[in-house]
This record gives C-alpha cells, structure tokens and sequence, in this order.
C-alpha cells in the first residue's frame, strides 16, 4: 500500500477520528529510527493510541529485540546508517513469526521508485514524513 500524505490534513470536523484507538489495546508496536525526535514522537502518538511502543534507534538494535518479542506492528525509517530499513524490512521477514507482520516505512525517501523499493523489501505501505499521525494510524488500521 502506498500513501500519499502530501494533500491530507489534519481533521478538525466533529466527525473526525479520535487518535486513541481501541483496536490498538494490548498490541505492540516496534519504532525504529536513527533520529530520537522522530522515534518518540511516533512512541507518544502510538501510546496514545493505545500500543504498548518498544524503540530502536538502529536496525540491528530492532532485529535483536525482535528476536525476542513478537510485535504486532513495525514502523521504521528506511535511511539509517549500517544497516537501512530496506535491509531490516528483508531481515525481519525472515525471522519465525514476522512472515506476515504489517510494517510500514515511514520516511522522508520520496523518489518515485523509493515506494516500490520499500513495498519490494517487505513494508506493507510507505508514508513520507512529515508524518500525519492520523493518517499513520488509519493507515496501521488497515493493515
């Protein structure tokens, strides 16, 4: 699934969803990035949305913790040093139990083949920052 940010807004309708959601209780989610700003605003908004969030700050920090925990989310930058969220996104689906997994790069990588590289390497979707966190979360939803 590919998602294209850059004409959604933020809702302020009294219909619009609320960022805490129920079908998020008792999930887990794994964010990785390099950049920590990045890293807890994504674990805030996943918090309040109802995950349990573990952070990496690197994609070898990710796969060690996902060796020993399943998560029922991924979200992860794709431009990180060592080892890019290409690689993680391969990586992890190799692992017992991430076969189906939904991840979702979530990246400041626009070029027009950067979507398909990132579908191609195993991401279920690709959301270009900056991040809306509304549309993150219906995004994850429909995962």
């Amino acid at each position: 699934m590919i998602v294209d940010n850059t004409n959604n807004s933020p809702s302020s309708s009294p219909d619009a969803k609320p960022l805490y959601r129920k079908f998020a209780q008792g999930r887990s989610a794994l964010v990785v990035d390099d950049i920590a700003d990045v890293t807890e605003f994504l674990s805030v908004l996943l918090t309040y949305a109802g995950y349990e969030v573990v952070t990496a700050a690197s994609a070898r920090a990710a796969l060690e913790v996902a060796r020993n925990r399943r998560f029922d989310v991924i979200i992860s930058d794709i431009g990180m040093p060592e080892m890019n969220g290409y690689q993680l996104a391969r990586e992890l689906r190799t692992l017992p139990g991430y076969e189906t997994v939904p991840m979702v790069a979530v990246t400041g990588y626009s070029m027009f083949d950067d979507k398909q590289r990132s579908l191609n390497a195993g991401f279920n979707a690709h959301l270009t920052k900056p991040i809306i966190p509304r549309v993150l979360l219906d995004l994850i939803e429909q995962l």
